[in-house]
């Protein structure tokens, strides 16, 4: 049960409305929860503040993202039941009540309520705040899933892009000592930390409301101007008939598209973790003068505007192109840029920062494209419960990813004391792991007929979203 006043039928769109205003809807709320990317700007305050190693903080952020995956698998069905406003409040609350729990963790020295708040509390935020405007925006862009996606995701990706200055911004303003440019390096006091987790829950909590209040769905059986659905029907791999969430788990196509994700985010992860000490560890030899800590402060910047520019762009020109045919090009082009990495990526900056940007690019592109490559297989019916599901495999590469880059990098030093050549071994893995991504996408086919439910040939289940799951046997 929900407040009256987040519930469904409560927000139901009225004549007049312009499905335009939803998705600036879901990018408030994901703007928000897009700030985990932003957490290398005050790593090393956290670990001078507790005498800790970056890998006891690092975990946290792993923590975060494994939550993600597990929240958004176990409520994904009852968002889609109650639908996106009931579901941002939730993740609302979740998410700025993490922040402050964090914040009384930094401010009495105790780690175990940075985790349960940061990590826990603000992961579960993460997953249901993630998923609650999927299969709203799939329904009010049946004719453009992908440029609708990728409008509120790419927030997701662009959350740093906010956070990480207004973080150094707010670091420094607390404490004089502490400067943004040197996050790395430079440490801010606890007074600093707790203040900054605080600011950012009022902020957030402003923001995420203002998405909250502002979404609705379309009524039943609404259809964009001039959209015929026969179009649909003459896709490839896009079908108008519906299966269910518990469904969906039983087919091959969910967990071939589970391998694909995975492989996509792991060998992204690779980047995004170690972007800063990457690109100084590059070229330690040589133009060493010129990368410096705040030049790589600046490459975390820009990677992060790829990633958020990749969520829009690949996932509108998927669209056009097909979902098959853009994985294609994350995966197989994203192998060819990682190994063009790993054995030439140091001998000009340029070239290293090109490569790692559209890298990045295709990371985020395959998040934004992902719940239109579910509607596509799936149907409309409970995609956003089957996007819950499916987030599980970004669980696994946010513990896969840094596991593997992390587990290359400590035989050979610390990164930032590193020359490229200790990368490669880690760059050519991703390389492996990506072809196991494009093999699977490559099997995928349209989900059988038994799998769909009952009456479900223009693309919307006979039962309704309030109504409980069937499978059909």
């Amino acid at each position: 049960m929900v407040p009256s006043f987040l519930a469904r039928d409560r927000i139901v769109a009225t004549p007049g409305f312009s499905r335009w205003l939803v998705p600036p809807a879901a990018l408030a709320v994901h703007l928000c929860i897009g700030q985990v990317y932003a957490t290398s700007v005050y790593k090393t305050s956290l670990v001078e503040r507790f005498d800790v190693e970056q890998t006891t903080i690092g975990f946290i952020f792993s923590l975060a993202i494994v939550m993600l995956g597990l929240s958004s698998m176990t409520f994904g069905t009852w968002v889609d039941r109650n639908g996106p406003r009931a579901a941002m409040a939730v993740s609302t609350v979740f998410f700025v009540s993490g922040l402050l729990i964090a914040s009384l963790g930094v401010s009495t020295g105790q780690l175990w309520l940075l985790f349960l708040g940061y990590g826990v509390v603000c992961g579960i935020g993460l997953g249901i705040g993630y998923i609650s405007p999927v299969s709203t925006l799939i329904k009010w862009f049946p004719d453009r899933p992908g440029l609708a996606t990728g409008m509120a995701i790419m927030g997701f990706g662009g959350g740093a892009v906010i956070a990480g200055p207004l973080e150094g911004r707010l670091l420094s303003f607390f404490d004089s000592d502490f400067d943004p440019a040197k996050a790395t390096t430079s440490s801010a006091d606890a007074h600093a930390i707790t203040m900054m987790f605080l600011v950012l829950g009022v902020f957030y909590a402003v923001l995420m409301t203002f998405g909250t209040l502002t979404v609705r769905v379309p009524p039943d059986d609404w259809k964009p101007e001039g959209w015929n659905p026969s179009e649909v029907r003459a896709k490839s791999l896009v079908t108008t008939a519906s299966v269910s969430a518990s469904t969906s788990v039983r087919t091959p196509q969910f967990w071939l598209l589970w391998v694909v994700l995975f492989c996509n985010v792991t060998a992204g992860i690779g980047i995004v973790e170690q972007a800063s000490p990457m690109i100084q560890d590059f070229f330690r030899e040589g133009d060493a003068s010129t990368v410096t800590a705040a030049a790589g402060a600046g490459f975390v910047g820009l990677l992060s505007i790829f990633n958020m520019a990749g969520r829009f762009v690949w996932s509108s020109t998927s669209d056009v192109v097909g979902r098959k045919p853009i994985y294609m090009l994350y995966l197989g082009v994203g192998l060819v840029l990682y190994l063009l990495l790993a054995l030439v990526g140091s001998t000009s900056t340029v070239l290293f920062v090109l490569l790692a940007a559209v890298i990045l690019s295709f990371y985020g592109g395959g998040f934004a494209t992902v719940p239109a490559y579910l509607r596509d297989l799936f149907g409309t019916y409970q995609v956003g419960a089957i996007h819950g599901r499916l987030l599980t495999a970004w669980s696994a590469a946010g513990v896969a990813g840094p596991f593997i880059v992390n587990g290359f990098l400590d035989a050979q030093g610390e990164p930032g004391t590193l020359t490229a050549d200790a990368y490669q071994p880690a760059l050519l893995t991703m390389v492996g792991v990506l072809a196991v991504g494009f093999v699977a996408n490559l099997l995928i086919r349209p989900v059988a007929e038994k799998y769909h439910e009952p009456g479900t040939d223009d693309g919307r289940a006979t039962a309704r979203a309030g109504e409980p799951e069937r499978s059909t046997r």
